[in-house]
C-alpha cells in the first residue's frame, strides 16, 4: 500500500477530509496520512481507540512514536492522558489499550537502529516548556537526524522563517494554521519536502503545533 509515499512531494490532510478505516483489531480505527507497506508498514496515522478497546501484545521492529491527542492511551500498566509524548525504540514491544477511548498520532518504522531509549514526556507540565526565540517550545526529541517539538505560535506569526532544509512535518494540536486560502484546524497535517518554502502563519487565536524537522533529508 502506498499513501503519500513520495517524500519529495508535499502532502497534507485537513481534518474535514479524514477517512476513518478499521484496523485489524475491533474497536480501533485509523486515518492513514502516509504509508509504505501493508499491515507492517512505514506509516504515519491518526489512530482512534473506542472505549475498552485494545491491541494484543506486539513488537515494533522499526520503533514507534506516539502523541496522545485526546482521551487516555494506556500500554501495559501505564496510563498516558492527552498531551503525553512517547517514543518506543526499535525491537521494543507493548500491549496498548484504552478504557475511556483515545485518539493518538502515531509514526511507525521511522527510527534508526541505534535509538535505544524509551521517552515519555508530559507536555502539560510547564517545566518541560521554555522560551526560545520569543516562542514557547517543548522539546521532545533531538538527534543528528531529526528534531521534534511542540511549539506555540502567536497569532499571525510565520511558522518557518527560512527554507526547510531537512523537510518538515506538522500536526495542528490547538488553534489553526493558515497558508494562502487554506485553513488547517486542529488535527490538520502537513508534510513539507526538503528545501520547501512555506508561508504558513498562525490563525487569529494562535496555534500549538507538533513539529518534526530534518527527518526527510
Amino acid at each position: 500500500m502506498l499513501i503519500n509515499a513520495d517524500f519529495l512531494c508535499r502532502a497534507e490532510l485537513a481534518t474535514e477530509h479524514y477517512q476513518w478505516v478499521p484496523s485489524p483489531q475491533s474497536g480501533v480505527e485509523r486515518v492513514m496520512l502516509d504509508r509504505v507497506g501493508a499491515e507492517k508498514a512505514r506509516a504515519t496515522s491518526i489512530v482512534r481507540y473506542a472505549l475498552e478497546s485494545n491491541f494484543p501484545h506486539h513488537l515494533h521492529p522499526g520503533g514507534e512514536e506516539i502523541l496522545v491527542l485526546s482521551g487516555t492511551f494506556s500500554a501495559d500498566s501505564s496510563d498516558y492522558p492527552a498531551g503525553w509524548y512517547l517514543r518506543n525504540p526499535p525491537t521494543s514491544g507493548h500491549q496498548p489499550y484504552s478504557h475511556e477511548g483515545a485518539v493518538i498520532f502515531v509514526k511507525l518504522w521511522q527510527m534508526t537502529a541505534d535509538e535505544i531509549h524509551h521517552v515519555a514526556i508530559d507536555t502539560n507540565d510547564a517545566v518541560n516548556w521554555q522560551v526560545q526565540g520569543g516562542r514557547d517550545i517543548c522539546h521532545l526529541y533531538s538527534d543528528a537526524r531529526e528534531q521534534v517539538s511542540l511549539q506555540r505560535i502567536n497569532a499571525g506569526e510565520v511558522l518557518f522563517a527560512d527554507k526547510i532544509t531537512g523537510g518538515a512535518e506538522l500536526l495542528v494540536i490547538e488553534g489553526a494554521l493558515i497558508e494562502a486560502e487554506r485553513n488547517y484546524q486542529r488535527g490538520g497535517w502537513i508534510r513539507l519536502p526538503v528545501d520547501a518554502a512555506s508561508e504558513i502563519v498562525a490563525g487569529v487565536n494562535g496555534a500549538t503545533v507538533y513539529l518534526k524537522t530534518g527527518h526527510l533529508s
